[in-house]
């Protein structure tokens, strides 16, 4: 069996907004030629993908929303704001329901692969798209692949599956999808709604009626560095996956809690993204025997973050990681000043070696500190309903 699999097709680059929307498609593409530049690809890794289908898209989203999008991908003009179309976050364009189709069945590629053992691991940089609702688009996402992914494992005989946003922004539309799911535990660790789009994921948000305590929401203050996001990453990640005990692993990555993201407010560094991508993998593999799915999302500083951070996540899937101190390869620093006229980062990490320190929460916590009053409050919000103590797990 292939270690891990990298869904990879360069129609991805064909979901675009235009010029001037945050998320633009050069970054899926400077991404892969990246890892190309840094020979941590193969040919037998690489994964071809395929457009989700009709049906597979009404496994989570309504036919309204489904016919809405294939008319405006062909009328886009008569966009109108309906159904979360045409506005200025996510606006039509032509080709818009094969793009995002596409996008969602990268996404099933993987899950496919990693529930069929093909692959212990599975990489789709191009989905991610955990906004999307059932019966409308929203912020940059049209369809939810990732929702459209899990709803496939469920079908298939995935009983327990364990989904982690790290995205900037919270992951509303995954936990939307499966809020009275007791078979799906979502964990979205994200700068607090109170000050960033989608103004949700609150410690209290806990799941429905029928699945409590299945949706878990960190909301850390602006500012948020290094060392306190890896302090609440530790604090509620390993302890909740290790007694949720999934089959699957579906994780998101959006890069978007970067410092230089000009989206969002928190002051993480390509180092810190590292650090939780090591501790995630290595989650899969204690938990799930290795079935780890890792997808993209938000992240809207173009050359400096998007491309390296993701190369380190392809690369640590592959078993084929890039230190932190390695040199920008030469090649692609060259091809980002040609094209893009931007002087691109020299070393694939920010701090140049230095170590994160961010302290064990056993050895107590400060109920002063922001970070770790909003930590506290996720514990004690969840952590009752799965058997651990919310002041020591």
């Amino acid at each position: 069996m292939i270690g891990a699999r990298v869904v990879w097709d360069q129609r991805f680059t064909a979901y675009d907004f235009g010029e001037g929307h945050p998320m633009h498609p050069s970054r899926l593409a400077l991404t892969h030629r990246l890892l190309e530049e840094l020979e941590v690809l193969d040919d037998h890794a690489l994964q071809p993908a395929e457009p989700a289908t009709r049906e597979d898209l009404l496994t989570v989203h309504t036919p309204e929303l489904v016919e809405r999008v294939i008319r405006l991908s062909e009328h886009p003009e008569e966009a109108d704001g309906s159904f979360g179309i045409g506005t200025e976050d996510t606006p039509a364009f032509r080709g818009m329901h094969e793009a995002t189709a596409l996008a969602v069945g990268g996404t099933l590629a993987a899950c496919r692969s990693v529930w069929e053992g093909e692959g212990q691991h599975a990489v789709n940089v191009a989905g991610g798209l955990h906004h999307a609702m059932p019966d409308r688009a929203s912020g940059f996402c049209v369809y939810n692949d990732v929702g459209v992914g899990i709803r496939w494992l469920l079908d298939h005989g995935a009983e327990r599956v364990a989904y982690v946003d790290l995205d900037v922004h919270h992951g509303d539309g995954v936990e939307r999808i499966f809020w009275d799911d007791p078979r799906v535990v979502t964990i979205s660790l994200h700068e607090t709604g109170s000050t960033l789009f989608p103004g949700t994921g609150f410690p209290g948000d806990t799941g429905g009626p029928g699945a409590r305590d299945t949706a878990v929401n960190v909301a850390l203050p602006p500012g948020t560095g290094d060392a306190g996001w890896l302090r609440a990453f530790y604090a509620v990640v390993p302890p909740l996956l290790r007694a949720v005990r999934p089959e699957v692993l579906v994780t998101q990555h959006g890069c978007d809690a970067h410092f230089a993201d000009p989206l969002a407010h928190l002051a993480l560094s390509i180092d810190g993204m590292h650090a939780a991508y090591r501790a995630v993998h290595d989650l899969a593999h204690e938990l799930t025997g290795g079935r780890w799915v890792a997808l993209g999302g938000g992240g809207y500083e173009l050359i400096d973050v998007v491309p390296r951070a993701w190369a380190h996540l392809t690369a640590i899937a592959l078993h084929r990681t890039v230190p932190l101190t390695a040199p920008v390869p030469e090649g692609w620093r060259e091809y980002v000043n040609r094209v893009y006229g931007r002087v691109a980062p020299v070393h694939m990490g920010d701090l140049g070696g230095h170590e994160i320190r961010y302290g064990s929460w056993e050895e107590g916590y400060d109920p002063d500190d922001p970070v770790d009053a909003a930590i506290m409050a996720t514990r004690r919000a969840v952590f009752p309903g799965w058997g651990l103590d919310p002041w020591w797990g």
